[in-house]
């Protein structure tokens, strides 16, 4: 095996593992695709960017087919949210061409603490439990009761109701989400999720789910403009967007084994260690 089909197994892999907590979390598996690109194979940070974009569909693509059949997507939220982030995702893509390397790296450092820290400390599951689901989800499709959804909990064997809070400021989060999207190549799941289950009362596992839904259309957006401006290797890009593509096929059967605030709080901690060594290699000094 030459050096470069070993790297072309590692990129697999590499997408193997990012597309099983991609599709778990609903954060699209370019939270993990970028530090390893770029730390552990030196890619260019927009190359990397550009690839992980690939991978964000490819996340999207796998796991919203799964968890639509399951109902753990709440389609008219995403879509109602759709609209801020893809908007956000191409002025993301547009200011990130502009901006060095370096000042990306700092950026997305600094961008993956408070997200590990909202992860950490969150809410996981909320809602409350309903004897007749069929009913409640009719109540879901009322408009003037709000947005509403139903969703079965495996863990606990029981369907649970919810309703959706504080729109507006949801859709200037997806905004924003969509904004670090483009300029990150990140989906923007990491962001969006954490705000629908914080700010929105939605629970984890439908913010994970609907996130998937809603992370692809994002990152098609952003890819783009990096498309235009020549920063996408299909010899990076398409082996790991193969590997994500099976990673999350397997999340979406795992999810439901795994407790929720188990899986956040591990992720948090593997944030904050991505986040300190791209801040380092952000500063030019080697993260090890």
């Amino acid at each position: 095996m030459t050096l470069a089909q070993h790297t072309i197994w590692l990129f697999l892999l590499a997408g193997l593992g990012a597309g099983v907590f991609g599709a778990m979390l609903g954060i699209g598996g370019g939270i993990l695709i970028i530090p390893v690109l770029v730390l552990g194979f030196d890619v260019p940070v927009h190359i990397a960017v550009a690839a992980s974009l690939v991978a964000v569909i490819a996340t999207s693509s796998a796991a919203t087919s799964v968890y639509v059949g399951r109902g753990l997507t709440n389609m008219r939220l995403g879509m109602t949210l759709e609209l801020a982030t893809t908007i956000g995702g191409i002025a993301g893509g547009l200011i990130a061409t502009q901006l060095p390397s370096s000042a990306l790296l700092v950026a997305f450092a600094v961008f993956l603490v408070p997200i590990a820290i909202l992860l950490f400390r969150g809410r996981t599951e909320r809602g409350e439990a309903v004897e007749n689901p069929a009913a409640a989800r009719g109540m879901s499709t009322d408009t003037r009761r709000g947005l509403r959804g139903v969703y079965y909990n495996p863990r606990t064997d029981e369907f649970l109701a919810y309703r959706v809070r504080r729109l507006p400021l949801g859709m200037a989060l997806s905004l924003v989400a969509g904004g670090l999207s483009g300029l990150l190549g990140v989906g923007g799941g990491i962001l969006k999720v954490p705000a629908m289950n914080l700010a929105m009362g939605v629970p984890l596992r439908v913010a994970a789910a609907t996130s998937n839904f809603m992370i692809g259309v994002t990152a098609a957006a952003s890819l783009v403009i990096y498309v235009q401006r020549g920063y996408l290797d299909p010899l990076i890009a398409a082996p790991v967007a193969l590997g994500v593509m099976g990673g999350a096929l397997l999340g979406t059967r795992a999810a439901p084994r795994v407790p929720a605030a188990t899986l956040a709080r591990v992720f948090a901690v593997v944030l904050l260690v991505i986040a300190v060594q791209t801040f380092l290699r952000g500063i030019g000094v080697s993260g090890g």
